[in-house]
Formats: structure tokens, sequence, C-alpha cells
């Protein structure tokens, strides 16, 4: 195989060869750029921990993971790749699996785990919130849509604030490292992407909070106050909590933050 996949030239080649395209409905967009394939790696060190990886597309990022020394398991769902990743991780300590990766046993994987990975952006919220609540990983470090990444990281008070966010930052400590442009990938997508890294607190989930949470963002463009008498919380709770928190009884869902979203929860379950 070429030892490197980092230009458009070479990926358009192998997969000639192959008779294959990048197909949209997997999500593949290629990264084809060494300079951000090395900034992931080392955005990922110390890979103290077995590795998965998701949509590992060509093997690029694979290869690079598996040669600084990571034990690697790499999930993909287009199994028309199959030979182009047995040609290009040949001789390299990786386990592949064939399957879609929000089937896989992520329960199962081995506490201090990591993810590395270009993950496919239609899975990307959905995947990320189920590995936080397993708590068995370590670091996860991935690129996603830059929009995702923005509500990630987002603060309270601006609009990509909501959910994502709180869910985000009640398990993990999130950094956005940088943004990569269309450029970087092969074909190039229409939107900018960004090497997001997560690191868990250990902190379980609460049903409760993300229950009170998922109700007041719901509705955004009501007050937190109507959004959850909407969502079935009692009236009188709603307005004592509001007062408790000195927040007005016309703040909105993302004026609030998760620390403010879990002192509401403690006065709405708390038995009088």
């Amino acid at each position: 195989m070429p030892e490197r996949l980092t230009s458009p030239q070479a990926v358009r080649e192998l997969l000639l060869r192959h008779g294959l395209f990048a197909d949209k409905r997997f999500g593949q967009n290629f990264l084809v750029s060494e300079a951000y394939l090395r900034r992931i790696v080392e955005a990922a060190q110390p890979l103290s921990g077995p590795v998965y990886e998701v949509g590992p597309g060509l093997g690029v990022l694979t290869r690079a993971l598996a040669q600084a020394g990571a034990e690697v398991t790499a999930i993909e769902k287009d199994l028309r790749l199959k030979p182009v990743l047995e040609e290009t991780l040949e001789g390299l300590p990786v386990r592949l699996v064939f399957g879609d990766a929000l089937r896989f046993p992520w329960e199962e994987v081995p506490p201090g785990s990591l993810l590395v990975a270009n993950l496919p952006y239609h899975i990307a919220t959905a995947l990320i919130t189920r590995l936080l609540l397993t708590g068995r990983f370590a670091r996860l470090v991935f690129l996603v849509q830059k929009e995702v990444a923005e509500r990630m990281v987002a603060r309270p008070g601006t609009p990509q604030y909501g959910l994502l966010t709180l869910r985000v930052a009640h398990h993990a400590r999130a950094e956005k490292l940088l943004d990569l442009p269309p450029g970087a990938f092969f074909p190039p997508p229409k939107v900018y992407s960004s090497l997001v890294r997560l690191t868990p607190q250990g902190v379980p989930d609460d049903p409760q909070l993300f229950g009170l949470i998922a109700a007041a963002f719901r509705q955004r463009r009501k007050t937190l106050k109507n959004a959850l008498l909407a969502g079935g919380y009692p009236k009188g709770k709603v307005e004592e909590g509001l007062a408790l928190l000195g927040l007005s009884e016309k703040v909105r869902a993302e004026e609030v933050s998760l620390e403010g979203f879990r002192r509401l929860r403690d006065i709405l379950y708390t038995k009088v």
C-alpha cells in the first residue's frame, strides 16, 4: 500500500483501484492532511489504554495510531472497505470490526479506554452521549462538524448552549482544540470540522437532572418556567425553585448554568 494516503490524489487512486467511491450515506470524508493527522494523534496522548476508532475509512488515522503504539479496535459500517483496510493495515496490530457503532457493546469495553476518531457527522452526537454514559472512557478525541463542537463547549447565554452542552459538561472537561478546513478532507465537506477532546470526570448519569434539562430545552422560545410547566412540573415547586435561585420568572433555559440546573433539580425533587 502507499505509505502515505494524505493527499487527495493518493486517496482517489486507492479508491479507483478497488472500484470504490466515498459514500455520503456513511458520511465519508477521508482525512488527507498529514499535519492535522499528527495533531489528532498528539491530542490523544498518552495512548495508555485500548483505543477505539469509529469510521476508520481507509485506515489513515488507524495506521498512525497503531504506529504510535496504540492497541486499536476499528469499527467500520461500510463492508465495501474491508479489502481496502486489510491492505492499508496489513501487518499492524489492529482489530477490525464491521458493524454499526451505535450497536457496539460499549458498556463492555475495558475501563480507561480511549476513543480517537474522525466521526461520521450523522452519528456523532448520539455516539458521544452513549460513550459518556458508559463511564468506561478516560479520554475521547474526535473530529466533528464545527457546529457540533461549538455546542459541546458553549457558554450559558449563547445560541449554541443546550442539552448537548450540559450532557458533556456533566460528565467531562471539554476542549475544542482546533478547526479544520474542508480542504483537509477528500471529498471536501461543505462545512468546517473541529477537533474536540473530552476528559471524563467519573460523574455518573443523573436521570432526574437530564429529564429536567430536556424539558427545559424542549421549547427553547418559552421561558424556563413555562417550559417546565409544559413538561409537567408542579407550578408551586417551579416558582419556589426560581425564587430560591434568584432567577427571574422570565429567565430562559439557555441562561441557566449546569450548577443552576442541579440546584433546581434538588428543589423540584425535595419532598415537603
